[in-house]
């Protein structure tokens, strides 16, 4: 399979006006905010691709047996239908390839990162009317189905199976040894989940330097949602760098130096040192 690359400038800035337009809506649109996201990635979906992936998840909604019962009853429906019918989980490999990340690809190949994968069982199951959100366990990301009080998980991952309180404390003391704690099963915020959709891209791009393109976009999405840790920005400079763009590396570490001065002036000290060191490599 072809390794996306990113659109053109026009159509990128064109792309992030809109996902930061949703992103400061309302209501986020989760779905419109990942299709976004892969846009960026894949010069080869326009605007027809994004139209295309709606549509799909709108058919697969209509494929669920309507209103089937209780919170179990709809993750076992979307358990049936996605997992075992129609053959969406993830694997190992799942995690080297940046398609993994990227909603339409995933809704192509059915295969996909758990975030991903629970992105689409929460999105058709939303459009079915399930009552369904995201949970970011440490590590693991799961859909719940229904109320605190009658919680039911479900792994996208393992192609939907429905967890039980054993199975998902394992998860977490698989990823953090540490215990389950009530606080890990709050639903997701929407914007929580893009965040998070996009470290794994930075994290994707970190190890492989010849995808700087790959972590220079992924970063800038990040900063561009309406609340991101102030280190993106010394991050972001960090990829400047590494990409020889360096007075625009200076500018950026300038910039994050004045927000971690009303904290630590030490560090901001450093940073200026090292936005001095990058424009003395423009020389």
């Amino acid at each position: 399979m072809r390794p996306p690359y990113p659109p053109s400038p026009e159509r990128s800035a064109e792309l992030r006006r809109r996902f930061a337009e949703e992103a400061r809506s309302e209501r986020p649109d989760l779905s419109t905010l990942c299709l976004l996201v892969g846009a960026e990635a894949d010069r080869e979906l326009d605007e027809a691709g994004l139209d295309a992936a709606q549509v799909e998840l709108d058919r697969l909604a209509g494929l669920l047996p309507y209103r089937p019962g209780g919170p179990r009853a709809w993750a076992v429906a979307l358990h049936k239908l996605l997992g075992e019918r129609l053959g969406f989980h993830g694997t190992p490999a799942d995690y080297r390839r940046l398609e993994s990340s990227l909603l339409h690809e995933v809704l192509q190949r059915r295969r996909g990162l758990p975030i991903l994968l629970s992105v689409v069982w929460m999105e058709v199951a939303r459009r079915a009317g399930a009552p369904v959100y995201g949970v970011a366990l440490p590590g693991h990301f799961v859909v719940g189905f229904g109320p605190e009080e009658g919680q039911v998980l479900a792994d996208p991952f393992a192609g939907g199976r429905v967890l039980t309180g054993a199975d998902a404390e394992l998860l977490v003391a698989g990823a953090t040894g540490a215990g389950l704690e009530p606080a890990m099963l709050r639903p997701a915020d929407p914007l929580d989940v893009v965040l998070r959709i996009l470290n794994n891209v930075r994290a994707w791009a970190a190890a492989r330097p010849e995808r700087s393109d790959v972590a220079l976009w992924a970063v800038e999405l990040s900063l561009l949602l309406p609340s991101h840790p102030a280190r993106l920005r010394y991050e972001r400079a960090q990829v400047l760098v590494r990409r020889g763009e360096f007075q625009a590396a200076a500018g950026e570490l300038e910039a994050y130096a004045d927000v971690v001065s009303a904290v630590d002036e030490k560090a901001a000290e450093r940073v200026r040192g090292e936005a001095f060191a990058a424009r003395a490599m423009l020389n």
